[in-house]
C-alpha cells in the first residue's frame, strides 16, 4: 500500500469516526456535514477513472455503497419520522470495512447499491463540455413525470436560537423553466458564499423535486440557513442552483442558477430572476437565462428569539 492510500484511508476513517462520535452525542448538524463530506469523497474515488488508483473496481464499488450508506444516515437524522431508517450501530459496522478495504472480501452487511455512476462536475466545469439541445426539450429526457430513486437531499435542521439573533427558513416553491416537463431528477443545491465565492455555511441539496406540470418544477421544502443572519458578512448572497440528470452523458449538470443577496432577506414571498450557467459565485459576469417571466419563486420566515 502506497504512502499515499495509507494516508487516505486513515484521513476517511478519522472521518467516519468524528461523523459517529457527533451522532452518538446529538450534534446532529455536526455529524450530517462530516457524513455528507465524506460520502462526496468516497463517492469521487469510486467514481475515478483515473488508472493510477490503487483500488481495484470491486473495491470502488464498496466505497460507494459506503458513500452511500452515510447519505442514508444523514437523510435518517433529517426525517420527522421516528422509525430512524439506517441507524447508528448500522454506521459503525462500516469502520472496519473502509480501514481494510484494500483486504475486505466479505458479502457487504447492507442491501444498498453505489449511487448511479454520474459525473461530479466542479462549478463551472459544464462549460468545457458541448451544450445540448437545453432550450429546444432536452434530448433524451424520457416520461416528463419521471424521477428515478435519487439519495434523499441533504437537508439539514434548523440551527438552535441565541437571544437576539435571527434564523432565516426559506421554502422553494417552485422554478419556472419552458421545458420543466423534460427535465429529469431535478434538485436544487443552496449554498451561502461571500464575495469571493467562498462558502460561509455548509451546502445542501434537495430532495429531487416533488412534481412537474407545464412550465414549473415544484419543491416545496424548507430550507433552514445555517448561520445566523445578522452572522453572515457583508456582500455574502445566498445561491439556488437548479441541477438536473443527462443520461446521454452520464452525468448531473446545473441547467440555470439564482440569488438572493442580503438586502433581500425579509419576511414573505419573493420572486427571483434565473441566470445561465456557469453558476457565478462572484457575480461579475451575470447573462439572464431567459426573457419569459419564469423566476424562481421562494418564501422567506425570520426567527427571532
Amino acid at each position: 500500500m502506497s504512502e499515499v492510500t495509507r494516508s487516505l484511508l486513515q484521513r476517511w476513517g478519522a472521518s467516519l469516526r468524528r461523523g459517529a462520535d457527533f451522532d452518538s452525542w446529538g450534534q446532529l448538524v455536526e455529524a450530517i456535514d462530516e457524513y455528507q463530506i465524506l460520502a462526496r469523497h468516497l463517492q469521487k474515488e469510486a467514481q475515478a477513472q483515473h488508472n493510477n488508483s490503487e483500488f481495484t473496481e470491486e473495491q470502488k464499488k464498496t466505497i460507494g455503497k459506503i458513500a452511500t450508506c452515510l447519505e442514508l444516515r444523514s437523510a435518517a437524522l433529517q426525517s420527522t419520522q421516528s422509525q430512524e431508517e439506517f441507524k447508528l450501530e448500522d454506521l459503525k459496522k462500516l469502520e472496519p470495512i473502509l480501514k481494510n478495504i484494500l483486504t475486505y472480501n466479505k458479502e457487504f452487511p447492507f442491501d444498498v447499491q453505489p449511487i448511479p455512476l454520474r459525473r461530479i462536475l466542479a462549478p463551472g466545469e459544464e462549460e468545457n463540455l458541448e451544450f445540448e439541445e437545453d432550450e429546444d426539450g432536452g434530448a433524451g429526457a424520457g416520461p416528463p413525470d419521471s424521477f428515478s430513486a435519487r439519495v434523499p437531499g441533504t437537508l439539514l435542521p434548523r440551527l438552535p436560537s441565541e437571544p437576539g439573533m435571527t434564523l432565516l427558513t426559506i421554502r422553494i416553491e417552485k422554478i419556472g423553466l419552458k421545458d420543466a416537463g423534460q427535465c429529469i431528477d431535478p434538485y436544487i443545491t443552496v449554498s451561502v458564499k461571500d464575495l469571493n465565492g467562498i462558502d460561509l455555511t455548509p451546502v445542501q441539496d434537495t430532495p429531487v423535486a416533488s412534481r412537474k406540470e407545464d412550465t414549473y418544477v415544484h419543491f416545496n421544502v424548507d430550507i433552514e440557513l445555517q448561520k445566523h443572519v445578522e452572522k453572515l458578512t457583508k456582500g455574502a448572497a445566498i445561491f439556488f442552483e437548479f441541477k438536473h440528470y443527462k443520461p446521454k452523458k452520464r452525468f448531473t449538470s446545473t441547467k440555470c442558477f439564482a440569488f438572493m443577496e442580503m438586502d433581500e432577506i425579509k419576511p414573505g414571498p419573493i420572486v427571483i430572476e434565473l441566470y445561465k450557467k456557469p453558476t457565478d459565485f462572484k457575480r461579475k459576469k451575470l447573462q439572464l437565462l431567459t426573457k419569459k417571466p419564469l423566476y424562481l419563486h421562494l418564501h422567506q420566515t425570520l426567527h427571532k428569539e
